[in-house]
């Protein structure tokens, strides 16, 4: 129900060691401008948590998240527009069940804004 790919391992060790963080990485349901969506944080176990173990990291995710998104993946992306709003690549969280979308839109590097 949840993958993480090995370049996201890759780069969540790296991030962890460099700032030095000893901690689980929970998966959150957050909603913005643009929708809901996923994301990464960092938290401590909770009862309701489904705990992953996947390439020496501990992922948390709310057990009944799963009946929203179905299965999970977490992966890295390498930036390849110009727009430089990732600064490279950035972690993209993604469901196998739509999520719903949001209002405001407009959003691009057409319009000098990347919506970041």
């Amino acid at each position: 129900m949840l993958e993480v790919t090995e370049s996201a391992i890759t780069n969540l060790k790296e991030y962890l060691a460099k700032n030095n963080i000893d901690s689980a990485i929970r998966v959150v349901m957050q909603s913005g401008c643009s929708g809901v969506g996923l994301g990464l944080g960092l938290d401590a176990k909770r009862d309701s948590d489904q705990v992953f173990e996947e390439g020496g990291l501990t992922f948390l995710v709310d057990g009944e998240m799963f009946a929203t998104t179905g299965a999970i993946k977490v992966d890295f992306v390498k930036s390849t527009s110009g727009c430089g709003c990732s600064g490279g690549g950035g972690f993209a969280v993604s469901s196998e069940n739509k999520l719903g979308g949001g209002g405001c839109g407009g959003g691009s590097c057409s319009t000098g804004s990347c919506g970041c």
